[in-house]
């Protein structure tokens, strides 16, 4: 009889840790608060209401954390995501149906990203371009809700009509919500550290903006808000916006993970921990597949949040799911308050997150850095805040590998060079003396990029002369070789076999061989010329130019001499 093990696993954590369960509460409720005039700000910028954010940070901030993978982060409503939302909402005329038919096929491909382990390819996206498109998101915010501090709403959608709006409401402005709003800017920005601890200063701004408004009226406020648990949604689709939900769907999602993987790798450094970025991904995604079907906008995680949650103790989901608690508690007891609140003293809160977006850490410091990565990352932006998401990073994405590939190409080719006083063998050093320049050898340096590989062969062609008898390519360093390179070796096979000098290759391994073979890249390469070292290939091929040599003389010693 076979006894079952009774052994507990070690390494299997559990998946509710009580062990830091009193910072984790006062992390939650810290966090909950400071995400409170945040998610009022966020939804009304959406066009889909206040109350559309509170329940976006509730859905998303309790599933993300339950499900998620990094066990400090604070998710909801952010910057990135409302504006992408916003233009949605826009552009489908706020189709309750249509729009959270986005946010649920957003929230399932991160659902999708997460199963099949894309995770760690899309922390892959290039810092200029991140600072770029993050930048440009900052400048969108901004430039949404100028406008909203003055008084005055843009007469339409996008950032081009909010840009135009500017200039009007600055020539018209309702002194009331200006001067509320100036005051909201002012609080945020000074706001003591001191009380910080205690009051976040976006609440104070809210707070002290909502009671002003109500001893001064004349600025325009949020009005009626719904009250109650959000009615279910059934996602709806047509063949008219197919491609446009699907379009931003896929914008919500890469740009969703993005968002919440850079806020992870933010918490690992605070906390010295590593998170689980496919688990994160599938945590958001259910986060966003339950938002979008209560009529909720989508969120990732939030940064500033996150970081509040850590410095007040947070260290487990318990924390942000106890975030997502705090709001629904206040959603229930205190919305109907929120109808007060002014749009000027929101924008000023919006303003400031704008402002926090934009990589200014970078920008004061890009002169002294490539000029190619402060034009890539000058591009994105700019693309971002006049085209769009998708295509600013679709850009970004695909210039900065072109530029990366270039760069490890001409890198690659400086490594291809012949082999002569690098050689420090002895041994080899004296067979390559004693060819007398018969023997060039071609050390690959390394894999062999299909930027590279296009130059191979003219590199190679122009370095033999034509008293060479014997090539070399030594590919001790070369663990891999794509169909680009198995060409290139193809080319320098063939050149040498027209102009009749003999290949012999080194330290090739069964992969390179096998890929060789099966792309018939080898069918102008010697039969037996391969040899484990390059020492070997240089004796075989100094024995074969001596015999060659042997053969020449003995052929001219035999032939009759002119006199007789």
């Amino acid at each position: 009889m076979v006894m079952a093990s009774t052994t507990p696993a070690k390494n299997k954590a559990p998946f509710f840790d009580f062990s830091n369960l009193r910072g984790d509460i006062y992390g939650g409720l810290t966090a909950g608060i400071v995400a409170l005039p945040l998610a009022l700000a966020f939804g009304e910028a959406s066009g889909a209401g206040p109350i559309a954010g509170l329940w976006g940070a509730i859905f998303v901030g309790f599933f993300a954390a339950l499900f998620g993978g990094t066990g400090s982060q604070i998710s909801g409503p952010t910057g990135p995501m409302v504006v992408v939302f916003a233009g949605v909402y826009a552009t489908l005329k706020g189709d309750p149906a249509l729009v959270f038919s986005v946010v649920v096929l957003a929230g399932v491909l991160q659902i999708l990203l997460g199963v099949f382990k894309f995770g760690q390819y899309i922390r892959l996206v290039p810092y200029p371009v991140i600072s770029g498109f993050m930048s440009g998101i900052g400048c969108i915010i901004i430039a949404l809700q100028v406008s909203r501090l003055f008084g005055h709403e843009p007469a339409g959608s996008g950032t081009i009509p909010a840009l135009a709006a500017i200039p009007g409401a600055v020539l018209d402005p309702n002194f009331v919500a200006l001067g509320i709003g100036l005051l909201t800017l002012a609080i945020i920005f000074y706001w003591p550290a001191k009380l910080g601890k205690w009051v976040p200063s976006a609440l104070a701004a809210l707070i002290i903006g909502t009671v002003l408004s109500l001893l001064v009226e004349g600025a325009p406020i949020l009005g009626d808000i719904p009250t109650g648990f959000p009615g279910f949604i059934v996602p709806g689709f047509s063949t008219d916006t197919a491609l446009i939900v699907l379009k931003a769907a896929f914008i919500l999602a890469l740009l969703g993970a993005i968002d919440s993987l850079l806020t992870s790798l933010v918490a690992d450094n605070m906390t010295r921990t590593r998170h689980n970025s496919d688990q994160e991904l599938l945590g958001q995604g259910i986060g966003n597949t339950v938002a979008g079907l209560f009529g909720a906008i989508p969120g990732a995680g939030a940064t500033m949040r996150t970081v509040v949650n850590i410095r007040t103790g947070g260290a487990t989901k318990l924390s942000g799911m106890l975030h997502g608690i705090v709001l629904f508690l206040i959603v229930v007891v205190a919305a109907p308050l929120a109808s007060k609140i002014p749009h000027a003293v929101l924008a000023g809160i919006l303003i400031k997150v704008g402002y926090d977006i934009i990589d200014f850490a970078y920008i004061k410091r890009s002169h002294k850095g490539p000029r190619w990565d402060l034009a890539l990352m000058a591009l994105v932006l700019g693309l971002t805040v006049f085209v769009d998401l998708i295509t600013a990073v679709g850009v970004g994405v695909t210039l900065a590998a072109l530029a990366f590939v270039k760069r490890l190409a001409d890198t690659q080719l400086e490594n291809i060079r012949e082999q002569g006083a690098d050689i420090v063998d002895p041994d080899e050093t004296a067979m390559l003396s004693e060819a007398e320049g018969k023997i060039i050898v071609f050390d690959f340096g390394g894999p062999l990029s299909f930027g590279a590989a296009a130059d191979v062969g003219h590199q190679v062609r122009e370095k033999v002369k034509p008293h060479t008898s014997a090539i070399i390519l030594d590919f001790a360093k070369v663990p891999f070789l794509d169909v680009s390179a198995a060409r290139a070796v193809e080319t320098i096979g063939c050149d040498a076999k027209a102009a009749g000098k003999t290949v012999y290759m080194s330290g090739m391994n069964t992969g390179v061989a096998g890929v060789l073979a099966g792309l018939e890249a080898d069918h102008c390469l010697p039969d037996d010329t391969e040899y484990g070292s390059r020492k070997e290939a240089i004796r075989a091929a100094l024995e074969e130019i001596k015999a060659a040599d042997t053969h020449k003389k003995e052929s001219l010693s035999a032939e009759p001499s002119p006199a007789e």
